[in-house]
């Protein structure tokens, strides 16, 4: 099973640009599609986007589509979301998740999320 952690959380004024990374471990990382997902207070946990095992294929949840953009390095072991113009819509804990499958990506590992907040 991988292990996942994120990183690049941070406060952000509206406009401005983020870049989390998700670091895999244990596992081998090419095997897996990756997701980011994101939970905002009060929320249930929203998809956000998903990248298959080569990074050719990608899908984006209407909300971040042409903002956000999902990457992957497998040589770095690491799934990356670019996230411009950011909104305070935005504001959640993002959390990176991997699978056999784009499909069950959110049935699979889990990493501990990290806060993004932006400022209006």
């Amino acid at each position: 099973q991988v292990h996942l952690v994120e990183s690049g959380g941070g406060l952000v004024q509206a406009g401005g640009s983020l870049r989390l990374s998700c670091a895999a471990s244990g596992g081998t990382f090419s095997n897996y599609a990756m997701g980011w997902f994101r939970q905002a207070p009060g929320k249930e946990r929203a998809f956000v986007a998903t990248i298959n095992w080569s990074g050719g294929t990608t899908y984006y949840a209407d909300s971040v589509k042409g903002r956000f953009t999902i990457s992957r390095d497998n040589a770095k072991n690491t799934v990356y979301l670019q996230m411009n113009s950011l909104k305070p819509e935005d504001t959640a804990v993002y959390y990176c998740a991997a699978g056999r499958t784009i499909a069950t990506v959110k049935n699979g590992s889990w990493g501990q999320g990290t806060q993004v907040t932006v400022s209006s």
